[in-house]
């Protein structure tokens, strides 16, 4: 009887360890609802602040899940993000947590519109991050973060701080680059590690953040050069297609697609899909010949924090 008892103590400590391995202190708890859209807050720097999270269908409490946060661009909410990536839906994110948060007064920390400073809205997703691993089950080591317009700006202005180092991999599209202006490795940017993988989708038509950059941003190609120091990238590569009308371009930095960028050559300010939404109804435009969505959660799909 007492073998048996040791026994038992014994698989439960397997299984707990089992469990632990990358998983978040959320593991075991029960949400209802999983496959729907939820909403939640909390207090960070004396600012109410508010985010949703879709769990998959299959939520199961003691697997951790991979975490993907979104950042909607300016003027805009965590809903509309969600509603215009189509992220939610379980061709791109059947095995992922998707979290959509909100910035205050409807744009994020960095732009010469913004409302918060980039310290409070870092702060912000710091506790955002504290606030998910207690609540939900996730793998640590696999936490990801894009965004698009002034939220694509944010996820790079992640990227440039320590809170970075939570991330594993980073996929900012049409992103403004507010922060990030001054050379690789300038004051604003120290990533906490390298390489750190980024992937980055651009329009080449885009009149509002423009390709060649203006007074306030960096040009999409310079931009990608302070990365590409960052990362010690030695060498790339660039395939066109769709009739030249995309290229993209991968970075060795260690190993190859660390840094990778997608750029189309008629897009406008939008999200790239192959099916009309939102964003791309604001330029106007029509679809993309690629699907943002895809390539970012592939992208995802290669990399864990080490």
């Amino acid at each position: 009887m007492q073998t048996l008892a040791y026994l038992a103590v014994g698989i439960s400590a397997l299984l707990a360890s089992t469990v632990a391995a990358g998983a978040t202190p959320g593991c075991g708890k029960t949400h209802l609802f999983p496959g729907l859209t939820t909403y939640h807050g909390l207090t960070s720097s004396g600012h109410d602040r508010t985010y949703s999270v879709h769990l998959p269908t299959g939520y199961d409490k003691a697997t951790p899940y991979p975490a993907v946060i979104g950042f909607h661009g300016s003027s805009s909410i965590g809903l509309f993000f969600e509603v215009d990536t189509r992220l939610s839906e379980s061709r791109f994110s059947a095995n992922k947590i998707m979290v959509y948060p909100d910035g205050v007064g409807g744009a994020w920390a960095g732009a010469n519109y913004s409302e918060i400073s980039v310290p409070e809205d870092l702060q912000f997703v710091n506790d955002l991050l504290a606030e998910l691993k207690s609540e939900y089950c996730l793998d640590d080591a696999r936490i990801y973060a894009t965004g698009i317009s002034n939220g694509g700006g944010f996820v790079n202005t992640i990227a440039c701080n320590a809170v970075g180092g939570e991330f594993a991999a980073f996929a900012p599209a049409s992103g403004a680059y507010y922060t990030d202006d001054s050379g690789a490795f300038a004051e604003n940017c120290k990533p906490a590690r390298s390489p750190l993988p980024v992937l980055a989708i651009h329009g080449g038509s885009d009149t509002t953040v423009p390709y060649a950059g203006d007074a306030t941003r960096p040009a999409i190609p310079t931009w990608l050069g302070w990365w590409a120091e960052r990362n010690a990238c030695t060498a790339s590569k660039v395939e066109d297609s769709f009739d030249g009308d995309v290229h993209h371009t991968t970075w060795t930095c260690g190993m190859e697609g660390v840094l990778q960028h997608w750029k189309v050559d008629d897009m406008g300010h939008c999200w790239a899909s192959t099916e009309i939404n939102f964003s791309q109804l604001s330029v106007p435009q029509g679809p993309t010949p690629i699907e943002a969505s895809q390539i970012i959660v592939d992208f995802f799909d290669q990399f864990t924090k080490p």
